[in-house]
């Protein structure tokens, strides 16, 4: 073997240095450089502080109300002096929060979340040149937590506004906020999903991202690489209340167009369907015949909606809206959300195995859906049947306290049996079976009787708040 001379050991130290040097150089490209991206957008991004006055509640006493005492007396005195003058609570005293924002307009427009603002005596917005406005509120919307502010300014910074529906997963992104009142905070991470939907806001489909957003970050806008403003940032899953990972944006397209109905209308309006929907799980697939869980099966259809108009039924699966696959029932709502109002608007669902489009004209929103009692008889009680259970029909106080309008027996009894293995309860109210509505308890025997074994069968429940399907099934 050969030896390397001394100026052959020289030549090979230079290249595996530059070779290192290229290695560490190519490794550096491939990360992104925020600095020129913050910058740019510092200067638009402001520190929202607001102030609410709140009554401080009598401690100690049943609804905060203080005893009536002799007025004179030294117990009256006592207090008097130490739980305040008023009935029903003490002094008041100035709760303060923080939040952030960004400016859309030269003259002084601001985004921010809904719960920022809420409910607030007094606006403050803090500018990234140390100037402290008081802000107006233009309009706000509870339903996406959008909000729209209005500061006495001139030629000020500005947003630049990006498409949030080119938002790409994996995309890097970063926040500029006032976490726990530090303000211009800046944080970066990447768009872990798009789309999501989360048990408070049924008609916004969050970015959801790894940024760490803490509280004060609300209301802060989410960035991306080229400077555009994507998104507003809104929550966070945590289960300590600080940032776990999970971090959730509305997009901008949503709330520009939420802006601009503020502006224009003073409100905003939203596309309604007037259907109570669920997830597809695999049993429930297995009994609608799908080869897949897919779609939003309707659990409920609301009398006078658009749904009933069209023609929906209890039990079917939407499984496209206005030529949009709806994957499942997280979807649907933000679809029908953002549908023009009296727009006609083809829907595709499954019933009873097979594909019907109902051509559906799309209705505003209602403050609350209201829907018309039936009246109905006296109840009348069951024997246990093969399914292991008893029902009895609703009174007309019952359906009225449910909120059910026609058909449904209660369950008053559960032993051990099919049902009770799909998890019917003492209480349900059973409106639908095997696809078939359940009228009163003597139909509901009848059907029972004939039921299949040994396969998955839809039972359409009333729990709670609202309908559900469960799987059943009677084993040979």
């Amino acid at each position: 073997m050969k030896q390397l001379s001394g100026k052959s050991w020289q030549a090979f130290w230079v290249l595996l240095a530059l070779a290192v040097f290229g290695a560490q150089q190519a490794h550096a490209r491939s990360l992104p450089d925020f600095v020129d991206v913050v910058e740019a957008a510092k200067p638009m991004v402001v520190n929202i502080s607001t102030t609410q006055k709140v009554k401080r509640q009598v401690p100690g006493f049943p609804h905060g109300q203080r005893p009536q005492i002799p007025e004179g007396t030294p117990f009256d005195d006592f207090f008097r002096r130490f739980f305040g003058d008023e009935e029903g609570g003490g002094e008041e005293f100035d709760a303060k929060s923080l939040g952030s924002g960004f400016i859309i307009s030269k003259d002084g427009y601001i985004l921010t979340n809904f719960h920022v603002i809420k409910d607030a005596d007094q606006i403050i917005v803090r500018l990234s040149d140390r100037r402290e406005l008081e802000a107006k509120v233009i309009g706000g919307d509870q339903r996406s937590d959008v909000a729209l502010l209005k500061i006495e300014a001139d030629d000020l910074p500005v947003a630049t506004i990006g498409d949030s529906g080119k938002v790409r997963v994996g995309e890097w992104v970063i926040a500029i906020g006032s976490p726990f009142d530090f303000e211009h905070t800046v944080t970066a991470g990447i768009v872990s999903a798009l789309g999501r939907s989360l048990p408070s806001e049924n008609y916004v489909p969050f970015i959801q991202t790894d940024v760490a957003i803490n509280p004060g970050n609300s209301g802060g806008p989410l960035i991306n690489m080229d400077g555009e403003v994507v998104g507003i940032n809104a929550q966070i899953f945590s289960r300590t209340g600080g940032f776990m990972g999970l971090s959730f944006t509305i997009p901008i397209n949503l709330a520009m167009d939420v802006k601009d109905q503020l502006q224009t209308k003073g409100k905003v309006a939203r596309g309604w369907l007037g259907v109570f929907i669920q997830d597809v799980t695999r049993d429930l697939a297995e009994s609608f015949g799908m080869d897949k869980p897919q779609g939003a099966l309707v659990s409920r259809v609301i009398a006078g909606s658009p749904a009933e108009k069209a023609g929906y039924a209890v039990g079917d699966v939407i499984i496209e809206f206005n030529g949009r696959e709806v994957v499942n029932s997280s979807t649907l709502p933000p679809m029908v959300g953002v549908t023009e109002v009296g727009a006609k608007v083809p829907v595709v669902v499954l019933r009873d195995g097979k594909k019907k489009t109902l051509t559906t004209t799309i209705a505003e929103l209602p403050p609350d859906d209201e829907i018309t009692v039936a009246e109905a008889g006296e109840p009348e009680e069951q024997k246990v049947n093969r399914i292991g259970v008893t029902v009895s029909e609703l009174t007309a106080e019952r359906r009225k306290e449910l909120d059910i309008a026609k058909n449904g027996v209660e369950v008053m009894s559960v032993e051990s049996g099919p049902a009770m293995s799909a998890g019917v309860r003492r209480g349900d109210v059973i409106l639908k079976i095997d696809n078939k509505d359940v009228k009163d308890a003597k139909q509901f025997e009848e059907i029972v009787k004939k039921l299949p074994t040994g396969k998955n069968i839809a039972v359409l429940i009333h729990r709670g708040s609202g309908p559900t399907f469960i799987a059943m099934k009677i084993e040979k």
